[in-house]
């Protein structure tokens, strides 16, 4: 069955989908098995060629933004390689984050044991490169579930604001900070992770791109796109009391 990506911004340069948690941006030689992408499945429901801009792993939904053109592409390209670029992420993670603050933790590179199987050099040889996340929580949450040590679960509903963009960045400097990530099977917490999918048929990353900001190199306004979370997300909040924070 062909999937139809909801559009959350369009004008005669740019378009932007909500990009559902699963689906991969493009073809992957790593993926032969899958049959669904964003980008091939917007081509086809809008009737053109995109471009896609940046990426979103395939776990994390929210705002994905394409050119429609070679040269917007080439134009947009830079300002997503610079910081001309704002987004907001919401997370769910493990632990009460008590306040907000900006995290100053450099990330060394890390490559997938086969796409990057072919790379030169190992990521220990490699210089850490600056990675800084902003971070504050939005709400609390805890259920009356004993794990551990601890008589009950608790969680936080957090915003993050990138403002370099290393590979798995937000999730590495969650867990770097002990509050990992809900669903993250690679940094995340296994125990929590198969808890969400007890309690509540969760079996996603609750990592979500919420909103993305820029001025608009043709017409030089402020774009301010938005995508809201998907059906999972909202039967997650409902079940810690949460959604009224998102």
């Amino acid at each position: 069955m062909q999937i139809e990506l909801e559009i959350v911004y369009r004008d005669e340069w740019l378009i932007a989908v909500n990009k559902p948690s699963g689906m991969l941006v493009h073809r992957s030689w790593l993926d032969k098995g899958e049959t669904r992408f964003v980008m091939q499945t917007l081509r086809d429901q809008i009737g053109q060629h995109v471009f896609p801009l940046h990426r979103l792993d395939r776990p994390t939904s929210g705002v994905l933004l394409f050119a429609l053109s070679s040269e917007m592409a080439a134009e947009m390209m830079p300002k997503f390689a610079g910081r001309d670029i704002h987004k907001t992420y919401h997370a769910i993670v493990r632990g009460w984050i008590q306040e907000g603050a900006t995290l100053d933790y450099p990330l060394k590179e890390e490559l997938d044991k086969v796409a990057d199987k072919f790379a030169t050099a190992e990521p220990e040889a490699k210089e850490a490169k600056e990675a800084i996340t902003e971070y504050r929580p939005l709400a609390h949450a805890e259920l009356p579930i004993a794990m551990g040590r601890y008589q009950s679960c608790r969680y936080t509903l957090v915003e993050m604001k990138p403002h370099t963009g290393r590979k798995h960045q937000l999730r590495r400097h969650m867990h770097h900070l002990s509050h990992h990530i809900v669903g993250d099977v690679n940094h995340g917490d296994g125990r929590h992770n198969r808890l969400f999918r007890q309690e509540f048929e969760c079996h996603q990353l609750l990592l979500h791109a919420s909103r993305t900001e820029f001025t608009h190199p043709v017409t030089q306004e402020q774009v301010v796109i938005e995508a809201n979370v998907d059906s999972v997300w909202r039967r997650v909040l409902d079940g810690l009391g949460l959604h009224d924070h998102l």
